[in-house]
């Protein structure tokens, strides 16, 4: 074997290192995502989001990544990848405003002195991820896209809550079964809420979007 096999340039390290750790983030969270449907069947409430942590985390190294691997490759939809990206970010605090394309950021007004996400900061950030840009306003996602019935909703639909006839005022991101992952409001943090188990969002639920 050559040296430079054994001893790759730092550019060319980082970035394998970085590709390695990406796939290992996002195979992590499809398995938290499947752990959430077999628990939701069990229990009226989602786990909790320092559960989802440590499950996330419960697989390590490249022995693990390469064991998944090697039981057959699977190509991801758009939106598995987007509710993967969102499930890194569990407990990221809720910051008006905030959010872009790369990360948490500091909000706007009240939110200036926060670093985290608002609701639709969360959603563009989370399909960015797969490759699609959408707007920081909750009432422009809800038009960027094509509806979704209720029965077809698939992992990384936008849910979309609250605003009468107007614009909706809050958006989600669909996991599966009933729970969902959100940056819910000024106080709280991105986390996981069995919306079918919570008469506001059954009440004021307007649609799902899959972003295009």
């Amino acid at each position: 074997m050559s040296k430079l096999l054994l001893f790759p340039r730092p550019a060319r390290a980082a970035g394998l290192l970085t590709a390695v750790i990406t796939a290992l983030l996002t195979i992590t969270a499809l398995l938290t995502i499947a752990a959430m449907s077999a628990t939701a069947a069990q229990a009226a409430t989602p786990p909790r989001p320092s559960r989802l942590l440590s499950s996330m985390s419960g697989l390590s190294g490249l022995a693990g990544l390469a064991e998944l691997s090697g039981k057959g490759k699977k190509v991801l939809t758009r939106g598995q990848i987007a509710a993967a990206a969102a499930l890194t970010q569990l407990g990221v605090p809720f910051s008006w405003g905030a959010g872009s394309p790369k990360g948490p950021t500091l909000g706007k007004g009240r939110g200036s002195s926060t670093r985290g996400f608002d609701c639709s900061g969360l959603t563009l950030y989370a399909w960015s991820r797969a490759g699609i840009r959408l707007s920081h306003y909750t009432g422009a996602q809800f038009r960027q896209g094509r509806r979704v019935p209720i029965g077809s909703r698939r992992t990384g639909d936008l849910l979309f809550f609250g605003g009468g006839t107007g614009d909706p005022t809050h958006v989600a991101i669909f996991l599966t079964g009933g729970l969902m992952i959100h940056a819910p409001k000024t106080g709280d943090v991105v986390k996981t809420t069995n919306f079918l188990g919570v008469p506001y969002y059954r009440a004021t639920y307007r649609g799902a979007i899959r972003p295009a």
